[in-house]
């Protein structure tokens, strides 16, 4: 468990430390112009691989892929330090990025191998307190490590961390070798690297570098809907399909995942735009970003570490994910009601609301999908979950982010015309920093407060509506036994069968 920990907190400190160097690496390295690609290539690199390591740990055992993909993550890790130019950066990350798409999924799919279901709420506090560390402290170590180090030292703190997970999972992981003949599905593997890239670089670019409307977007629309469906007919027809269809014939596989999705569509929206509010309206400084989302992180741990123990307790979990998605819609419908004279304390309110629902999803997102499956499926399993919300968070800020500038822009022209709204020359008034604001005259400021209020509401607003999707999910969702300890004698594997035959009775 200790080794898994660590491998966790390396997969999610990682852009959070980065995110607050970025400016230093600009300014020795140059070439802002292609700054955006630090931060894409590690994440299509990490979306496109994320069920490719899954279906590799199936096929060919989960200890050697999990080593794999920390090895090739720290040799990412290594050469981004010592990079010296933007290219080179850049196609380091992506390195990183590879490995990364693994470290997360070989995590919860070992995890799903070695714990069963029934047990798995008494390690999932363990988890959810490493997400919470990681989103407060990683803008923290970032700033410091580049104020008083060096920038480069926001990927070499990852060297040593990496090699204790690497030696705890070497010298305590024991799981049973697996000898597999089957084929790999290259074909497969293409067609879903080759759609999933291109659903990134639609959400990444959509509205930023290009125009929705404009042809590199809608060939990449075209792109994305051609692989996909080619994949699906592809994966009806070979041995060993890289994603099982078969897996969403089962009700409760098809529901965790939209309800995963929009986790991830909620949550990455959130991260994004309640700091700006904070920074923009409140006042709050820049460098306490990462303290910015303690309130919703503290509820998020809190009712995770509570639903662990009860799920353990009982075996009981539906009821769950119907509390989580409710309190999580009711959280963003109240953080729409934030204005220019909403105080720090109300809004921190309002977020420890958000936190609780999505501490309701997080774990239980993954055991449902998980208990979903045979066992030889468990990092396909944990892959897809994995992948939609990753997907759902990239879909969020993209969808999130032309509706905040679209109603930023339209505030500020209601307020001071067109030629006053792009900030005396500014430039995109949606796109303006503190610091560049608190240059301008006193009625821009006000103007722009309100805009960046409107923003955040419309923002929140639209996000409750896709939460309630996420509702009708949970309602539909079935109560099928928890495979564990905790289950009855005649539930489990008799005395002298193979486990695996009795997890596949419970899955059917």
């Amino acid at each position: 468990m200790i080794g898994l920990v660590v491998t966790m907190l390396l997969a999610m400190l990682d852009n959070l430390i980065v995110g607050t160097a970025m400016p230093t690496i600009v300014g020795e390295l140059g070439g802002a112009e292609h700054l955006s690609w630090v931060v894409t290539a590690y994440i299509l690199a990490t979306a496109a691989s994320t069920p490719i390591w899954g279906k590799l740990g199936d096929l060919y055992g989960r200890k050697g892929t999990f080593l794999t993909s920390i090895v090739i993550f720290l040799a990412g890790s290594a050469l981004s330090g010592l990079s010296q130019n933007m290219g080179e950066l850049i196609g380091f990350r992506a390195l990183q990025g590879l490995g990364a798409g693994g470290l997360m999924v070989g995590v919860m799919s070992i995890m799903g191998a070695l714990v069963p279901p029934r047990d798995r709420g008494k390690y999932q506090g363990m988890f959810a307190a490493v997400m919470a560390l990681a989103t407060v402290g990683g803008p923290l170590i970032g700033g410091f490590l580049t104020d008083h180090l060096s920038w480069r030292w926001t990927f070499y703190i990852n060297l040593p961390l990496g090699v204790v997970a690497l030696a705890v999972v070497v010298v305590t992981l024991k799981l049973p070798k697996v000898h597999n003949k089957a084929r790999i599905d290259y074909l497969g593997a293409l067609l879903l690297t080759s759609g999933i890239t291109a659903l990134t670089l639609i959400t990444t670019w959509g509205g930023q570098d290009y125009a929705w409307g404009s042809k590199q977007i809608l060939g990449l629309a075209a792109l994305a809907a051609a692989t996909l469906i080619a994949f699906c007919y592809v994966e009806q027809r070979v041995q060993e399909p890289m994603l099982p269809l078969d897996l969403f014939k089962n009700l409760n596989f098809t529901l965790v995942s939209v309800i995963g999705f929009i986790v991830g569509f909620v949550m990455f929206g959130s991260t994004v735009f309640l700091p700006l509010y904070q920074q923009t309206v409140q006042g709050a400084s820049a460098t306490s970003s990462g303290l910015l989302l303690m309130p919703m992180m503290f509820g998020m741990l809190v009712i995770s570490l509570v639903v662990g123990q009860a799920v353990t307790k009982t075996g009981k979990y539906r009821i769950y994910p119907i509390i989580g998605t409710i309190v999580m819609t009711a959280g963003m419908l109240l953080l729409s009601t934030m204005g220019t004279d909403t105080g720090s304390f109300t809004s921190a309110c309002w977020m420890i609301v958000l936190g609780a629902g999505m501490g309701f999803l997080m774990q239980i997102t993954m055991l449902v999908a998980q208990n979903s499956v045979e066992l030889k499926d468990m990092g396909v399993a944990s892959s897809t979950a994995t992948l939609f919300r990753t997907i759902g968070g990239s879909f969020g800020v993209a969808l999130f982010g032309a509706l905040f500038n679209n109603r930023v822009t339209e505030t500020m022209k209601e307020r001071l015309g067109d030629a006053a709204a792009n900030g005396n020359g500014k430039g995109d008034p949606s796109q303006l920093s503190p610091a560049a604001l608190k240059a301008l005259p006193a009625p821009v400021q006000d103007a722009y407060h309100h805009a960046v209020s409107n923003g955040v509401h419309t923002v929140f607003l639209w996000g409750a509506g896709v939460a309630v999707i996420a509702v009708a999910a949970a309602v539909f969702m079935r109560e099928v036994p928890l495979r564990g300890a905790g289950m009855p004698a005649k539930d489990g594997p008799e005395d002298g069968k193979d486990a695996d035959s009795s997890v596949e009775a419970v899955a059917i």
